[in-house]
C-alpha cells in the first residue's frame, strides 16, 4: 500500500477517557466567498474519571490555523504543536479556555465530510470524523456539551442560517451580510452537530405532542420542490406519534428541522433537531417516486427521528459501539414500518436485503463483529452488519423477552443512561436486570462475526406420540475470527400434521410459548427438544418469523414444502418454503447447465406457485414476494465457487418456464390487478400493483409481454407502474426499449432523482454488453463522479446488482470498476471504499475470474495516494487469499 493509505488500527481494548471535560462550547463561523473562518471558544476542566494530563490535544485536520489563545494570553509559535492531525497546548492548571481561529475552504471540499457546498448552499457532515474537519476539537463521541453557534454569512446569498437547538438571536451585520445565534440545550457530541447555510424554500407544518408542547416541522429544500414535501411531512408526524406510544418518547425541543440536499454520502443523518437528508429520502410525487421510494422516505424519516433518543440522548461511548444507536434504531424502524404497512412483507423484505448482502459481508473480508475489536477507518463500518444484523440482535432480545420484557428493559435503560455516552453492554445489562434474567451467553453476539448455521432434524415415536426436535449449531470461520463459540439462538417453531392444520403444543423448556408457536433457545453445539401429544409425524415450521440471523439446514422433502407453502400460518415461513423449494430446484439446474445438460423444470415447483396464484385471500403484496425467486446474490452465497452465468441461466430458465405455464393465470391476476382512479400510496393499492408488476415481470418471458408493458408505459400516471413497463422492456431489450428510454430522458433529464432511476435501470441490465453501455452513461451530461448518488446509480448497480456485466468473462467489468475507484478515491474517499467492496468475494469465482480480479485489486492498491478508507478494503480483500491456502 502507499505511504498515503498507511492508517494506525485502533483497539477497542484501548479505550481511555478524554483527560478533560467541555464546560462550555461556543462558535462563530463567518462565511465568504472562497473560505469561511470559524472561531471556537472551549472552557475546560480536568476529567477526574480520566487519568491526568498535562495537554490538551484536540483533533484537526485541512485547516489552516490562525491563532492560538490560552485563558486569554495568545501563544506564540513554539508554545503549542499543531501537525496533520490535530493541536496540542500545555497546560498545567486545573481549568483552561482555549479560543481557537481556522481557516477552511468548504468550496474545495469534494468529500461530503465537514463544512462542503451543494449546489448554491453549505452544509455539514461530521459522523464519524468530520468535525475535526471543521476546527480544532476533542472530536470522539463520548465528549459531550451543549453548543452555542453563531453564523454570519451574506445575506442575499445565504438568507436561511440553521444550526442545531434553538433559534435565540439574530441581527444585520455590515456590508449585506446578517447573523443568527443557535443554542442547543442538550449536551452532545460533535459527530451530531450540523450547520446549513443557503437560500432554501421552507415547508412547515406542526406535531402536538402527548405531553401537549407544539412543535414545528420544518422542511428545507431547494426552490421548486415544495410539492414534493408532503408524504415525508406525514412520515414523520406518524413517526413521533408512534414513538409516544410504543416506547413513550416524546420530543423534547420546540423546533424539528430537516435539510434536503443531492450531494450526501449515506440516506440521512440525526443531527439534534437538525437532520440533514439526501434528496432521495425526502423528495416525493406519484410521478417522480416508486411505491419502493415512498417507503424508503417512511423508514429513513422514522429512523432519523427515533435517534433522538437511541443515538442522541443516549449516544454511544466510541464509535466500537456504533451498533448500540444503528441496530437499535433499524430494529425501531422496522417495528414502525411494519406497523404502517404490511408487517409480513416488511419482515420478508428486511430478510432479503440481509441474506443478499449482509451474509455475504459475513463471509467475506470484511467480515466483523457487530461490535468490533478494531478499525483502521471508521467509515468502514457504518455496515449492514453494524446496522441490520445489529438490528436482528435487538430482535433477538425481543424474541426471547416478549414484547412486554423488551419494552421494560428499554425504559430501564433511558433512566439509566439519558444524556450518557454508554456502551452496547450498558444496553445488555438494561435487559437482563429490567427482566432478571442473565443475558451473559446471549451477548457472546456482540463479539463475533459470521453466520451460524443451524442443522436441524426431526424423529417421530408413534407409541409414544412425541417428537424429537434435534437441533445443532456451527459458525464458519471467517478471516478477521478462525475459532467461534456456541451463540444463544433462537429458534421459533411450528407443527403442522400433513394435511396443513397447526398443531397446540407441548415442549417442556421451552424459552417462551406463544399460540401454536415455540422459541426453542439453543445454546450448545447440539440440543434436543421434545414435543409431547403429537398425533401424527409432524412437518415442522422452522425459524418463523426469521427469529434469529442464522441459516437453516434441514433436508425438507418437496410435499412439506408444498404443506408450508399453502397452510402454514406464519407468513414468514410460508415465503421462506416458497424460497426453498426454488432455490434447490435453481441450483440443481446449475449442476445440470454445468455439465452440459439440458435443463428440465420439476413439475411440483410450478404446482406450487399456481397454487399460491389462486390464493385469492393472501396479501397480494406477500403473494408478489413469494413469487420472486431468489436472487442471483443470494444464490451465489449458498454455493462454493460461483458460477456466474450458471446461475443467472438456471434463473431465467425456471422464470421462462414458469411464466408459460402459468401465463393464464399471470394474465389474469395482471388485467384483474389494474388500478383505477388517481394513485393512491394506501397500502392495499401499493400490494395490488406490486402483484401486477410481478406478474408483469413473469409475462415479459411470453410473446405477449411487449405489448403489455408498452401499454402500461403509455397509460402510467405514476412511477411505479412506469419503472416497472420500462425496467421489462428494457430487461426484454425488446424492439421499443430505446425509444422508451430517449423519452424518459427527454421528459425528466432535469431531474436529477428521476434521472438516477433511467441511470440504474440501464446499469442493471443482465449480459456482458452493459460494460459498453456503463461507458457511455458514465459520459452522459447528467453524471458526475462528484455526486454519490450518481455514482451508486450507475456503478453501484452495475457492480452490485449485475453479475453477468460485472464479471464479463474478458475482465472488461473489472477494468472498468477500477478505473473509476481510482478516479472516485481522489474525490471521496468514503463512496469509492463502499464502490470497491463489490471486489470482496473474488476469491470464491472460477479461476479465470480469480486472476482478473486479483489484478485489479493490486492495481488499485498501488494507485498513488490510495486511501486509507480504500485501502483497509482492499489490503483485507487480498487477504481472502492467505485464508484460502490455510
Amino acid at each position: 500500500m502507499k505511504q498515503d493509505s498507511a492508517a494506525k488500527t485502533v483497539q477497542r481494548r484501548d479505550y481511555t477517557p478524554f483527560p478533560w471535560r467541555i464546560d462550555n462550547a461556543a462558535f462563530r463561523f463567518e462565511i465568504e466567498a472562497d473560505h469561511t473562518r470559524v472561531f471556537t471558544t472551549l472552557e475546560l476542566s480536568r476529567n477526574p474519571a480520566a487519568a491526568a494530563s498535562d495537554r490538551i490535544e484536540l483533533d484537526g485536520r485541512d485547516l489552516e490555523l490562525e491563532s492560538v489563545a490560552l485563558d486569554g494570553r495568545p501563544l506564540a509559535d513554539g508554545e503549542y504543536t499543531v501537525d496533520a492531525r490535530g493541536l496540542a497546548v500545555g497546560v498545567a492548571g486545573a481549568s483552561a479556555r482555549l479560543e481557537i481561529a481556522v481557516r477552511i475552504r468548504p468550496q474545495d471540499n469534494t468529500a461530503l465530510e465537514g463544512l462542503y457546498p451543494s449546489g448554491d448552499f453549505l452544509l455539514t457532515q461530521c459522523e464519524a470524523e468530520g468535525f475535526r474537519k471543521i476546527t480544532y476539537f476533542p472530536d470522539r463521541p463520548d465528549v459531550m456539551t451543549r453548543y452555542d453557534v453563531t453564523i454570519v454569512a451574506d445575506r442575499a446569498r445565504y438568507p436561511v442560517l440553521l444550526s442545531n437547538g434553538n433559534l435565540v438571536a439574530t441581527g444585520a451585520a455590515d456590508d449585506g451580510r446578517h447573523w443568527a445565534r443557535w443554542v442547543d440545550p442538550f449536551a452532545k457530541p460533535s459527530y451530531l452537530f450540523a450547520l446549513v447555510a443557503g437560500d432554501l424554500a421552507l415547508v412547515e407544518d406542526a406535531f402536538i405532542t402527548v405531553g401537549g408542547r407544539e412543535v414545528a416541522l420544518r422542511f428545507w429544500v431547494e426552490h421548486g420542490n415544495e410539492d414534493r414535501c408532503g408524504h415525508a411531512m406525514e412520515s414523520l408526524q406518524n413517526a413521533m406519534r408512534w414513538d409516544e406510544e410504543r416506547f413513550g418518547l416524546e420530543y423534547d425541543l420546540d423546533v424539528y428541522n430537516v435539510v434536503a440536499t443531492n450531494d450526501f454520502n449515506m440516506g440521512a443523518m440525526e443531527n439534534k433537531s437538525l437532520n440533514i437528508f439526501n434528496s432521495k429520502y425526502v423528495l416525493a410525487r406519484p410521478d417522480t417516486a416508486t411505491d419502493v421510494d415512498y417507503q424508503g422516505i417512511e423508514g429513513v424519516i422514522a429512523h432519523e427521528y427515533f435517534h433522538n433518543w437511541t443515538g442522541n440522548r443516549v449516544t454511544c461511548r466510541d464509535w466500537f459501539q456504533l451498533t448500540l444507536k444503528e441496530g437499535l434504531t433499524v430494529f425501531r424502524d422496522q417495528e414502525f414500518s411494519s406497523d404502517m404497512q404490511s408487517r409480513a412483507v416488511k419482515r420478508i423484505q428486511d430478510v432479503r436485503i440481509l441474506r443478499s448482502r449482509q451474509f455475504a459481508e459475513d463471509s467475506g473480508p470484511m467480515a466483523h463483529p457487530i461490535r468490533p475489536d478494531k478499525y483502521k477507518e471508521i467509515s468502514n463500518f457504518y455496515t449492514m452488519t453494524v446496522y441490520q444484523k445489529g438490528a436482528e440482535i435487538i430482535r433477538m432480545y425481543q424474541t426471547l423477552l416478549g414484547a412486554e420484557g423488551f419494552r421494560k428493559g428499554m425504559d430501564l435503560y433511558f433512566e439509566r443512561h439519558d444524556g450518557a455516552a454508554v456502551t452496547c453492554d450498558d444496553f445488555l445489562a438494561a435487559m437482563a436486570d429490567a427482566n432478571d434474567v442473565d443475558l451473559t451467553h446471549f451477548g457472546r453476539w456482540y463479539g463475533q462475526s459470521g453466520t451460524p448455521v443451524v442443522r436441524a432434524a426431526g424423529a417421530y415415536d408413534a407409541a409414544q406420540r412425541r417428537y424429537t426436535l434435534t437441533l445443532g449449531q456451527h459458525t464458519p470461520a471467517t478471516l478477521d475470527q478462525p475459532d467461534k463459540r456456541c451463540l444463544s439462538i433462537p429458534v421459533a417453531v411450528g407443527l403442522l400434521t400433513p394435511d396443513g392444520t397447526e398443531l397446540d403444543l407441548e415442549v417442556p423448556g421451552s424459552a417462551r410459548q406463544q399460540g401454536r408457536s415455540a422459541v426453542l433457545l439453543l445454546q450448545e453445539r447440539e440440543q434436543s427438544f421434545v414435543f409431547e401429544n403429537v398425533p401424527e409425524p409432524p412437518v415442522p415450521s422452522l425459524l418463523r418469523g426469521f427469529s434469529a440471523p442464522v441459516k437453516l439446514d434441514y433436508a425438507f422433502s418437496a410435499t412439506e414444502l408444498a404443506v408450508l407453502m399453502a397452510h402454514d400460518s406464519d407468513p414468514f415461513a410460508r415465503w421462506e418454503a416458497a424460497q426453498t423449494f426454488a432455490q434447490r430446484e435453481l441450483l440443481r439446474l446449475v449442476d445440470i447447465l454445468a455439465q452440459g445438460g439440458e435443463p428440465d423444470l420439476d413439475t411440483s415447483l410450478g404446482e406450487a406457485f399456481a397454487a399460491v396464484l389462486d390464493d385469492a385471500a393472501s396479501d397480494p403484496a406477500l403473494i408478489a414476494e413469494t413469487i420472486a425467486l431468489p436472487d442471483e446474490a443470494y444464490l451465489a452465497e449458498l454455493v462454493e465457487t460461483v458460477d456466474v452465468d450458471g446461475i443467472h441461466a438456471a434463473r431465467r430458465f425456471v422464470k421462462r418456464t414458469l411464466a408459460r405455464q402459468l401465463e393464464g393465470r399471470f394474465v389474469a391476476l395482471y388485467e384483474d390487478l389494474a388500478g383505477s382512479g388517481a394513485y393512491s400510496k394506501h397500502p392495499e393499492a401499493m400490494a395490488r400493483r406490486s402483484l401486477r408488476n410481478a406478474c408483469l415481470s413473469y409475462l415479459m418471458e411470453t410473446p405477449h409481454g411487449e405489448a403489455l408493458a408498452q401499454k402500461q408505459w403509455a397509460d402510467s400516471d405514476n412511477m411505479t407502474d412506469t419503472l416497472a413497463a420500462l425496467r421489462g422492456l428494457v430487461f426484454a431489450q425488446a424492439p421499443s426499449a430505446a425509444d422508451a428510454l430517449s423519452a424518459f430522458e427527454a421528459k425528466w433529464r432535469d431531474d436529477a432523482l428521476v434521472m438516477d432511476k433511467w441511470f440504474a435501470i440501464q446499469a442493471a441490465t443482465p449480459g456482458a454488453g452493459t460494460v459498453a453501455r456503463v461507458e457511455t452513461l458514465l459520459r452522459h451530461p447528467a453524471f458526475t463522479l462528484r455526486n454519490p448518488n450518481k455514482v451508486r446509480a450507475v456503478l453501484g448497480v452495475f457492480a452490485m446488482s449485475n453479475p453477468t456485466a460485472f464479471h464479463a468473462a474478458d475482465g472488461s467489468g473489472y477494468r472498468l470498476l477500477a478505473d473509476r475507484i481510482i478516479e472516485l478515491d481522489a474525490l471521496n474517499p468514503q463512496v469509492a471504499a463502499r464502490i470497491v467492496a463489490a471486489f470482496n468475494a473474488w476469491t470464491r469465482h472460477d479461476p479465470a475470474r480469480r486472476r482478473l480480479m486479483k489484478a485489479q485489486l493490486q492495481r488499485i492498491a498501488a494507485a498513488p495516494h490510495c486511501s486509507g478508507d480504500v485501502a483497509e478494503i482492499v489490503e483485507n480483500a487480498l487477504g481472502m487469499e492467505r485464508m484460502g491456502a490455510d
